[in-house]
């Protein structure tokens, strides 16, 4: 039984009584594993969902790091509180994951992800999450390089709507990060354009998504031509949404099953979803 100060507070409880309900779900010997698999959350807003779902889970290792601080417009869908506001992202995360969980072993780095520390943050991972703002193409793609090049899987996701995407990319898939975005492979580009190599995306995947993300996108392209930063409208459904596709896909792959990988998006809308026939419970 954990641990009680006199006022009843709980100060410490085992692994093992953290994922007790995992049973069943999850075999002892894949909790196991899921205990000792390094991740590394790269963008802590998005991210954020991701880290608590899999601290939860029972993933005690995890490095977060992001050079953002905690705003009050992230609080609609980002795993943080009022209190948070003004403090770098991965010191407020830590300290959230490690209330829900105090023997967790959280490493924080509150820098940016960029060539010239992606070599030490890939190395301490086993997989590697991609949650960076897709405006930051000077982090993500090192981060996708330096994954592929230590042979690491890397999961890029994001909010959609009501829902989320997610694209594996495991290190013997031909499809790379710079393929799938017309990127030319070597040296990054300068002044990579966020609109020039997304909006092709969202314009091929436009009849998959949801009406209003197509709408909230369009909108987001138009501001950004001229270079104006404008980040796309999000859903605290959507975070949610990241986090639960996102460990699932980790757990399938910890399994030994298959996770279809890029060019493949796997999106969950969950607006969709419930419009669509169910499972009638009823015999008569």
């Amino acid at each position: 039984m954990p641990k009680r100060s006199e006022n009843g507070r709980t100060l410490v409880f085992n692994y093992s009584e953290l994922t007790a309900r995992n049973a069943v779900y999850i075999s002892e010997e894949l909790q196991k594993k899921i205990r000792n698999t390094r991740l590394l959350i790269a963008g802590c807003g998005i991210g954020s969902s991701i880290a608590e779902i899999a601290l939860r889970t029972g993933f005690e290792q995890i490095t977060l790091v992001d050079g953002d601080r905690v705003c009050s417009h992230n609080l609609n869908r980002q795993d943080f509180c009022a209190e948070d506001i003004g403090e770098y992202k991965v010191s407020a995360l830590a300290k959230r994951l490690r209330a829900i969980y105090p023997s967790c072993q959280i490493s924080e780095i509150a820098d940016w992800v960029s060539k010239e520390n992606v070599r030490a943050l890939v190395d301490g991972a086993n997989i590697v999450f991609d949650t960076i703002d897709f405006l930051s193409l000077d982090g993500i793609v090192p981060l996708h390089d330096e994954a592929r090049l230590q042979k690491k899987v890397i999961i890029s996701a994001l909010s959609v709507g009501w829902g989320a995407g997610l694209m594996c990319f495991e290190p013997e898939n031909e499809w790379t990060f710079r393929r799938i975005f017309g990127l030319p492979e070597g040296a990054f580009p300068a002044n990579a354009s966020y609109v020039k190599h997304f909006r092709p995306l969202v314009e091929h995947l436009a009849p998959r998504l949801h009406p209003d993300v197509v709408e909230a996108m369009s909108q987001a392209f138009k501001t950004m031509e001229d270079g104006s930063p404008c980040p796309a409208p999000q859903l605290a459904v959507g975070a949610s949404a990241v986090g639960a596709l996102c460990v699932t896909a980790v757990i399938r792959l910890l399994k030994g099953l298959p996770v279809k990988g890029a060019p493949e998006m796997m999106i969950v809308d969950l607006d969709a979803l419930l419009s669509k026939p169910g499972v009638r419970i009823s015999a008569e």
